[in-house]
């Protein structure tokens, strides 16, 4: 059997983000997608208008029923809604009911890329601390990176984010507006220091990507379950992004403000 993924991630209705854009990532690649799903939300491709957060003892419940069946080789999440959940999570790591040895991708999504909130922006970010020892890598974009540390400079946002036991961060810069290609960066932490070891200049494409944040996490997930070291995961994660993004969907081909959603076809 493939490797599998267990992904904890919200419901959205639309496919282009949450747990079916989890699933179909991570199939491509090359891994299997086991999902336990931490809130269903109201929305579409352009805005957010609601959701409800699964409570912790249902998550969990999903969880344990998946790892109690299948042989788990990495773990990601990505909105977990509530702060229950975020300690039910935490707690599954620290009990070794999630083997320790366990690649786990935290992608620590607080708000929706088509606007709307997924929960009490300011009661996540302190929650998200309990997840940081147990990551093998936070992936950020920046708005959630300042959020996360309350530092403006991204470089010192990631590092302290490793100081605080994430073993490593991905910075994002597609949402900073002065950039001239999507930055990305790579820190890991490295015995006492923090370093970077990868970095990147992804071209701009034009128009707004609805989900593009949790492919990418989980395409990493899934190459991390397959064996794949963490700089081979992110590089051949930025390949397949940059194609699947190109061949975006716009679900309102007339509006120009639309967000697109990410075609997804099997990396090759």
């Amino acid at each position: 059997m493939r490797a599998t993924v267990l992904c904890f991630s919200g419901l959205d209705p639309s496919g282009g983000a949450g747990l079916q854009a989890d699933i179909e990532s991570i199939g491509q690649a090359g891994a299997h997608a086991s999902v336990a799903c931490s809130a269903v939300t109201v929305q579409n491709s352009q805005q957010v208008f609601s959701f409800e957060s699964c409570s912790a003892d249902l998550v969990k419940a999903q969880a344990l029923a998946v790892l109690q069946d299948l042989s788990v080789k990495a773990v990601k999440s990505g909105m977990l809604g509530t702060t229950d959940n975020i300690a039910m999570l935490a707690e599954l790591f620290a009990s070794n009911q999630i083997a320790k040895a366990t690649p786990y991708v935290l992608d620590p999504v607080l708000v929706a890329n088509s606007g709307g909130s997924l929960g009490d922006k300011a009661t996540l970010v302190g929650a998200f601390s309990a997840l940081l020892p147990f990551a093998s890598v936070v992936t950020p974009n920046s708005h959630e990176l300042r959020d996360l540390t309350g530092i403006d400079n991204l470089h010192k946002a990631a590092k302290d984010l490793c100081e605080r036991g994430a073993k490593a961060v991905l910075v994002k810069t597609a949402h900073d507006s002065d950039s001239q290609g999507i930055k990305q960066f790579l820190y890991q932490q490295c015995n006492d220091d923090v370093s970077l070891i990868y970095q990147a200049v992804l071209p701009r494409l034009a128009g707004e990507f609805h989900g593009s944040g949790c492919s990418l996490a989980s395409f990493i997930a899934g190459r991390l379950a397959v064996g794949n070291h963490l700089v081979t995961a992110v590089q051949l994660a930025d390949i397949w992004i940059n194609q699947v993004l190109k061949a975006a969907d716009k679900p309102h081909p007339n509006d120009k403000n639309a967000q697109l959603i990410p075609k997804r076809f099997y990396y090759r």
